[in-house]
């Protein structure tokens, strides 16, 4: 195991960990932002697993960058909604 591994690893485990601390906040105050950011962070830590376990050639691994697109347009529209006027 390489340290890259490792540290890929730590970046997933920190993805999911930020999805569990949005999900007990959006438990608390039922605000939809807080979830939309939670399935965000599972995102991006699905995408940096599959990253780190695939064992794909850099040149041909360029689709799984759509997860991180997913993630950050679910972010996106979760700030556009949420200040939005009458949101």
């Amino acid at each position: 195991m390489t340290i890259l591994n490792f540290l890929a690893g730590a970046a997933t485990f920190g993805f999911f960990l930020a999805g569990l601390f949005f999900l007990r906040f959006w438990k608390k105050t039922a605000d939809s932002l807080f979830l939309s950011f939670a399935a965000a962070f599972f995102l991006l830590g699905v995408g940096q697993a599959a990253l780190a376990l695939a064992n794909i050639p850099v040149e041909e691994r360029s689709w799984l960058y759509l997860f991180r697109l997913a993630a950050f347009a679910l972010i996106l529209v979760a700030i556009i909604r949420k200040n939005r006027p009458g949101g």
